[in-house]
């Protein structure tokens, strides 16, 4: 599919205008008129503020990097969470994504480590297990002491079965599975789920 906008060319104000549409409405839920109000926006406003925005962007690209324990993204050496020594370091809680995590976080009961897979199993897309971080999943079982792991990948077809994939990895380890309980609808992501809802799901969390 060709990138570019056709407002690159016939945008009333030049291509530099069109191209800004373009890549605005690239972003996951921009329409072409978010995008034009967001490229109106950069246009009208101080230059200093669009020279933060595009410094803003710069700085997040050039220092967040995954955790290299846990891969949740940080701009630190390691991630805030791993580095908390008030945290349960022998519970740890499966998901997709780092924004799960921060989901999660939000519920505030949740008091263990996490381990983010980097996406889910999904033969139609062309990911399978090697594409995600299961060795050093394998690892910190193995070598963290961790005695529960929950499982907290989305309720859909993907997210179910990577689960299973990964309770049948674990099948010779020592180690209790749990996942959260489905007050949590199928089909849903815990991106949007609500706090109270998260917060349900991790305290009814049952053997997987």
């Amino acid at each position: 599919m060709n990138r570019k906008s056709v407002f690159e060319t016939e945008h009333p104000y030049g291509s530099a205008v069109g191209k800004l549409i373009g890549e605005f409405s690239r972003l996951p839920g921009i329409g072409k008129k978010s995008a034009e109000r967001l490229a109106q926006h950069v246009v009208s406003c101080h230059p200093e503020e669009a020279k933060d925005l595009a410094n803003a962007i710069s700085e997040v690209k050039s220092t967040i990097h995954p955790c290299p324990k846990c891969f949740f993204l940080t701009d630190q050496e390691n991630c805030s969470i791993c580095s908390n020594p008030s945290r349960k370091q022998n519970v740890l809680c499966i998901v997709e994504q780092s924004k799960d995590v921060v989901a999660l976080e939000a519920a505030s009961i949740y008091d263990g480590v996490y381990h983010v897979l980097g996406g889910k199993i999904s033969p139609l897309d062309g990911v399978g297990p090697e594409d995600l971080t299961l060795n050093a999943l394998i690892r910190r079982i193995r070598n963290d002491g961790i005695e529960e792991v929950v499982m907290a990948t989305n309720p859909t077809l993907e997210g179910d079965g990577t689960a299973l994939f990964i309770s049948n990895l674990l099948e010779a380890e020592s180690v209790k599975i749990t996942r959260l309980a489905r007050g949590i609808a199928s089909g849903s992501v815990l991106e949007f789920a609500n706090r109270e809802m998260l917060a349900d799901a991790l305290r009814g969390r049952q053997e997987f």
